[in-house]
């Protein structure tokens, strides 16, 4: 069977040139090898994704030279895949809800820094600080009857004993030049989200499901993305899909050394090529020519 390569971007705003670079490092070497390439569009977020911006996605992916296999794939219409591993995990014993606000969430990781330091994840939130994994079945019942908001977390003490060690192949590098044989470490990030009571998944569990069901087999993605992996390698192994081989890629930074992103408003293709530049520029841009 021939490897299969994908990119994933979410419809919150318009492609900038670090998504350029990931979706024609993909391309490349999906063509490269005689594999194919995936488009798919993570738009499980309602209050942010909008059609114009996914539409952008169509119109500058082409204008850059990339093609994709048809049909698409959608998040927004796979809701019932995501649900079918979340009660999987469920039955499982590995899942519970957690009903702090974010506000309450914060006061007590206040109250704990005040006594310790308080653990963060590589991203540099706080772990999860509440006692909702100890509240009896009773309760929770209760509390979701009566219509509170919540989280459903994953229990990582309960999921990495299940598992135990976990690793992955990686083709690319970290952000420390790892590569090679890397030791997951999922218990980093703390009792993760899985699922909300109004967003029925997270981008932890849709994105093992979606790599799982479409097949693919080799994910290039961004450094900043490296150490989420453990998350994802739990995952699989919880849900019992196939290990991708892992190729994190060097981020494009502005001037300033920061990581493009949507939400600091960064230059979009869509801008670039308005002022007259072409693919060859982007590629160029981009260093891939």
């Amino acid at each position: 069977m021939p490897p299969v390569f994908r990119f994933a971007p979410s419809p919150n705003g318009y492609l900038h040139l670090g998504h350029a670079y990931s979706a024609l490092l993909n391309f490349d070497l999906a063509q490269g090898c005689g594999g194919r390439f995936l488009l798919r569009i993570e738009d499980i977020d309602p209050t942010r994704c909008r059609p114009e911006f996914e539409q952008a996605i169509y119109e500058d992916l082409a204008w850059l030279g990339i093609a994709w296999e048809q049909p698409v794939r959608r998040q927004s219409q796979h809701l019932s895949d995501y649900r079918a591993a979340l009660e999987r995990l469920t039955a499982q014993g590995l899942v519970y809800p957690s009903f702090e606000s974010r506000a309450e969430i914060a006061r007590l990781v206040r109250e704990r820094q005040a006594e310790a330091p308080w653990p963060h994840d590589p991203d540099g939130a706080p772990l999860y600080p509440g006692t909702a994994k100890q509240l009896s079945a009773a309760a929770r019942t209760e509390r979701m009857r009566r219509g509170l908001p919540y989280a459903l977390r994953l229990d990582m003490a309960a999921a990495t004993a299940q598992a135990g060690p976990l690793t992955w192949t990686e083709q690319g590098e970290g952000p420390e030049g790892e590569t090679g044989v890397i030791a997951a470490q999922p218990d980093a990030w703390g009792d993760v989200i899985l699922a909300r009571k109004e967003t029925p998944t997270s981008y932890h569990l849709s994105v093992v499901v979606d790599d799982a069901l479409q097949g693919v087999t080799d994910i290039v993605r961004g450094q900043d993305l490296f150490y989420a992996t453990g998350v994802h390698r739990l995952l699989q192994t919880l849900l019992g899909l196939p290990a991708p081989r892992y190729r994190h890629h060097r981020l494009i930074r502005d001037a300033g050394g920061m990581k493009l992103s949507k939400s600091s408003q960064s230059v979009g293709l869509r801008a670039l090529r308005g002022e007259g530049a072409s693919p060859s520029d982007i590629r160029r841009k981009v260093g891939l020519l």
